[in-house]
């Protein structure tokens, strides 16, 4: 066997077992390595995406979730959210869509999907990729991080329509009104045509896990009509935490 690979997937494993992220000493003291090649090792995955840096301090990313759609399938949180999902859609007849953050590369992946029956509709495949800063789900999951992580963005973000916040500043504005609501929504700042809401999705031990979207053609995204969707959003995204074991949140 190779060593190297095995030593590599050790030190994944410790990160992905800590409740907390860990530093080079500990990991070496841990796993019986030398800190240089601990750190060698980190390098290496942080470079493939698969751990980010925290305050000289290295957790798991959630790049793991991409190796594949079956994988991804029997995670806990989708297969507890797929029925209230399709409850959401039949409610709505509006595309929902469940998607995780992975911060490192700023950017959210979805899980799974439950396509509306509407002959014009928005879509998203399993394992799609979208920048956090300009979709629902992902500025929902932007806004529960960290004060340090969100400093850590770059001043300007990639800019793709003209609704796009595109400034750093604005941007974390706008997450703190997400989190003081308790939903996000998108109107046409990724693809012009497209938007959409989303809510956080809570663990077992309240963290965020995932986010809950809907997402729609701006034709259709009326006032009245956001009005109408959002309280079955949040309702949906709360009854998910409910399933997943997360404590009842303030308010």
């Amino acid at each position: 066997m190779d060593t190297t690979v095995i030593k590599a997937l050790t030190v994944l494993e410790a990160l992905a077992s800590s409740a907390t992220p860990l530093g080079v000493t500990e990991l070496a003291t841990r796993l019986g390595l030398s800190k240089s090649n601990v750190h060698r090792l980190l390098q290496t995955l942080a470079a493939r995406g698969y751990v980010m840096q925290v305050d000289q301090r290295y957790t798991v990313t959630t790049r793991l979730w991409e190796l594949g759609a079956m994988v991804v399938s029997r995670l806990d949180v989708a297969t507890v959210a797929i029925p209230v999902m399709q409850r959401l859609v039949a409610e709505v007849d509006e595309t929902a869509h469940l998607s995780v953050l992975d911060m490192a590369a700023c950017e959210v992946v979805s899980i799974h999907n439950v396509e509306s029956t509407q002959p014009v509709r928005a879509y998203s495949r399993i394992g799609q990729r979208t920048p956090a800063h300009c979709v629902a789900t992902g500025k929902a999951l932007l806004s529960m991080q960290s004060p340090e992580a969100l400093r850590a963005l770059p001043e300007e973000l990639q800019r793709f329509t003209p609704h796009t916040l595109h400034r750093r500043d604005d941007l974390l504005a706008a997450l703190e009104t997400i989190r003081r609501d308790g939903y996000s929504t998108n109107i046409g700042e990724w693809r012009e045509q497209v938007g959409g809401a989303a809510a956080v999705i809570y663990d077992h031990a309240g963290r965020p896990t995932a986010a809950l979207g809907l997402t729609v053609p701006v034709e259709r995204l009326q006032p009245e009509v956001m009005a109408r969707y959002i309280p079955r959003l949040t309702a949906a995204a709360d009854e998910i935490s409910r399933l997943m074991g997360a404590p009842r949140r303030p308010g």
